[in-house]
């Protein structure tokens, strides 16, 4: 359909709109990281500082308490990476099996997964807590990890796109040739959802990256801290003003991952909202 002068317009400047809201804040990050401690509350918040040293600014966040903050990011990338991973594989395991096998309960199966899609996190925490709290996990890489690897969304996603982008056709020609299920799903399907799989190891990268009540609940061990619980309590004595800057400058770095992941991954990702839009 042809679009008038007048609606062209409209969408122009109602997405300049959206890109000035969301650059705004970056925008602000980025500055605000150039500034010294002096200059937060002296200088205008849009407008660069008269130090505008911001190399010099991510040398005392890193040589902070002895290189605590880049522990911090260590283990964000501990449980963001290895967690994020793990969830992939058992979403895209799991709704394989609910698109592509027939068996009794699989709807009711896959209700139950929908409705833990709509449970908050916030309700997860105590009950996570005392779970972990009964087997000797709190406090520990391993309690972190435990709680990152479920994906509800990944396998609604998952089970989607496997039931567009797998045909029953491939599967039984590999059981005919002799093909065992787990060679069938690792050599032959496992592929076929690639797209998908980058789509869920990014929404959760993003998920387990900014999560920040649940290791608050289970970790008390500043060392075992992922970036987000440790900024915080950076933020908690941001009354003085070397550590509001070390705080400021610590989200700027600590966004970083995460822009170059999508970067790096946004071609599959594009490819994966849209695969199975035309089957």
């Amino acid at each position: 359909m042809r679009h008038g002068p007048a609606a062209r317009i409209l969408v122009t400047a109602a997405l300049a709109v959206a890109a000035i809201y969301f650059l705004v804040p970056a925008y602000w990050l980025l500055v605000a990281a150039t500034k010294g401690p002096g200059e937060l509350a002296s200088t205008p918040p849009l407008g660069l500082g008269k130090s505008f040293d911001l190399v010099g600014n991510i040398r005392k966040l890193f040589s902070y308490h002895d290189g605590l903050f880049l522990r911090w990011i260590a283990n964000t990338m501990l449980y963001a990476g290895v967690g994020a991973l793990i969830a992939t594989l058992l979403a895209t395991a799991t709704g394989y099996a609910l698109a592509k096998f027939r068996f009794r309960g699989r709807e009711a199966l896959f209700t139950v997964v929908l409705a833990g899609v709509l449970v908050p996190t916030t309700a997860l925490a105590l009950p996570s807590y005392l779970l972990l709290s009964k087997v000797g996990l709190t406090n520990t890489y391993p309690g972190v990890l435990l709680l990152s690897v479920v994906s509800p969304f990944g396998v609604f996603l998952s089970r989607i796109y496997a039931a567009a982008s797998v045909p029953d056709e491939i599967l039984e020609a590999a059981r005919i040739d002799g093909a065992g299920e787990f060679r069938t799903f690792f050599r032959i399907s496992l592929p076929l959802l690639a797209p998908a799989m980058v789509t869920v190891f990014l929404f959760q990268l993003v998920a387990i990256w900014n999560n920040f009540l649940l290791p608050l609940v289970v970790l008390s061990d500043q060392r075992l801290y992922p970036v987000t619980l440790g900024l915080y309590t950076l933020s908690t004595n941001a009354r003085y003003p070397d550590l509001q800057s070390l705080t400021i400058v610590g989200s700027l770095v600590a966004t970083l991952p995460l822009v170059v992941a999508f970067l790096s991954l946004q071609r599959f990702w594009r490819s994966g909202l849209a695969a199975g839009s035309v089957k």
